[in-house]
């Protein structure tokens, strides 16, 4: 599972993201859904928590690829038709660079890299460095997004007036 707080200012937007081991790339590509849900931190602390507690009694654990935000606002602040058009064109067309990818939406480059860079923090794609290019690789064929109303879950899928 991967977090994603509510203050995006504290992920770095640059090429510092770490790059992934061969094994947890050929890991990711194995999967073809990434789940997009909105949940608390203390929900995300109990999932976790009931995760290893499984895991180190040997029970099976649910290993979808899960991105949490803690509110609605945040997914749509950092998933909007923009960011849904860009991991579409990479999907699509497999850009080979983040120049090409900034051709593919017309987009200026700088933008598109610090987009890039932004959902790499968050794990929706990674890059491959060929040469000297970076290319932006989404791992997924679906993304699916998980919205629970539930008035007792105090602040998932609350959206400002």
């Amino acid at each position: 599972m991967i977090y994603a707080g509510t203050d995006f200012s504290v992920i770095p937007m640059n090429d510092t993201t770490p790059p992934l081991h061969p094994m947890e790339r050929e890991q990711l590509q194995a999967e073809s859904t990434l789940v997009v849900t909105v949940k608390s931190s203390d929900e995300f602390y109990d999932d976790v928590t009931d995760s290893i507690v499984a895991l180190e009694g040997d029970s099976a654990v649910d290993s979808t690829p899960t991105l949490s935000f803690t509110s609605y606002d945040d997914l749509m602040e950092t998933l909007t038709p923009r960011v849904l058009e860009l991991i579409e064109a990479i999907r699509r067309e497999e850009s080979a660079s983040i120049n090409e990818t900034a051709r593919l939406v017309d987009r200026d480059v700088k933008n598109v890299h610090e987009e890039l860079s932004r959902l790499a923090q968050l794990g929706i794609l990674f890059f491959e460095e060929d040469d000297r290019a970076l290319a932006p690789v989404v791992w997924f064929d679906e993304l699916r997004i998980n919205l629970p109303f539930d008035p007792e879950g105090g602040d998932t899928a609350t959206a400002a007036p």
